[in-house]
C-alpha cells in the first residue's frame, strides 16, 4: 500500500468543526488494519532509514496518541501524552498555543523527561503549526531534545512548517489544497 493509497481512505468532511474548515476524518484510515500498519511502518521506517533513535516519543491529544505510542513501542521509547488541561494528576507545565480555528493549550508532567533525553513528536496532523509548536516548547522546558516531528497529515497550504523551522519535520501525506 503506497502514500496516494492511504489518502484515498482518509475521508474529508467540509464545515467541521466550524464552517470553512475542511476536516481531514483519519478514523476511516485507522479502521483499515492494513492502512494502518502500512501508515505506522512508513513514520517508523523514515526515522529508521536515517538510524535515527528516540528516548521518548511525545504525542498531543487525542489522535496523536494512536500513532505516537506505534512509534514509542516501534523505538523500545518511553511514550509521554501531552494532555488537555486538568487531565494529569501530578504536577504538569502548560503550554498555550494558537490553532487554525482558536486557542488552546496542553499540559505535560513536569517528569515526564528527563535533561538530554532525545524526543520525537508525534501527531496526525500538521495545519498551522501551532500545535507542534506547543509540544516542542513543552519538551524543551523539561531539557528534553527534539530530535524529529512525525505527522500522518501536512496542510502545507496553512504553512504549519514555518513555525517549526530549524527542526527535522517529516509527513508522510501532503495536502496542498
Amino acid at each position: 500500500m503506497k502514500s496516494e493509497e492511504l489518502k484515498r481512505l482518509i475521508r474529508e468532511i467540509p464545515d467541521f468543526p466550524k464552517k470553512g474548515i475542511l476536516f481531514y476524518d483519519i478514523t476511516t484510515l485507522l479502521g483499515n488494519g492494513r492502512a494502518l500498519r502500512t501508515a505506522a511502518d512508513l513514520l517508523f521506517g523514515h526515522y529508521d532509514s536515517e538510524g535515527k533513535s528516540f528516548d521518548k516519543v511525545a504525542s498531543m491529544e487525542s489522535r496523536g496518541f494512536i500513532f505516537g505510542a506505534m512509534l514509542a513501542y516501534k523505538f523500545g521509547a518511553g511514550f509521554v501524552p501531552i494532555r488537555k488541561p486538568g487531565k494529569l494528576p501530578a504536577k504538569a507545565f502548560s503550554q498555550e498555543f494558537e490553532k487554525e480555528y482558536g486557542f488552546d493549550s496542553f499540559e505535560v508532567h513536569s517528569d515526564a523527561i528527563e535533561k538530554g533525553e532525545k524526543v520525537l513528536i508525534c501527531d496526525d496532523l500538521l495545519a498551522t503549526g501551532g500545535t507542534a509548536a506547543a509540544a516542542v516548547r513543552l519538551v524543551e522546558r523539561m531539557d528534553g531534545k527534539v530530535n524529529g516531528l512525525a505527522f500522518l497529515i501536512e496542510l502545507s497550504f496553512l504553512n504549519g512548517r514555518e513555525k517549526l523551522g530549524g527542526y527535522d519535520v517529516f509527513s508522510l501525506l501532503k495536502y496542498e489544497k
